[in-house]
């Protein structure tokens, strides 16, 4: 299980940082910004930007959360429902291949299984 929590939690806070500069790989918010409006091409032009922040704050408390072990059950199904919406998002406008290509829903289940794993 310490496992899967700190492999969520780092597939989580990666991106994060990626996005925002601190791996000096040139990525920035600003293209998140264009990927969050790619991802998400059926949403209207006004709300990317609020999902893209949103994004990054959930999978920031999500990754710090699961590799801390802080409310492992419900930041688990947070996550996997983050995922799973992500997944699907990815689906709609890049088609199906894309978040199997990235195991995003193997991710998801991952994050289920973690949730079934704690106690009530």
């Amino acid at each position: 299980m310490l496992y899967a929590r700190v492999a969520l939690g780092l597939a989580f806070l990666s991106p994060v940082a990626s996005r925002l500069g601190l791996l000096g790989n040139g990525s920035n918010f600003k293209k998140f910004i264009e990927f969050t409006a790619e991802v998400n091409s059926f949403m209207p032009a006004a709300t990317i930007p609020f999902l893209a922040v949103a994004a990054t704050i959930c999978e920031a408390s999500f990754g710090i959360s699961l590799i801390v072990g802080f409310r492992l059950r419900w930041v688990a199904f947070g996550s996997a429902g983050l995922l799973a919406v992500f997944g699907t998002a990815m689906a709609i406008s890049l088609g199906v291949k894309s978040p199997l290509d990235y195991s995003v829903f193997s991710a998801s289940a991952a994050a289920l299984l973690l949730a079934q794993t704690q106690p009530r």
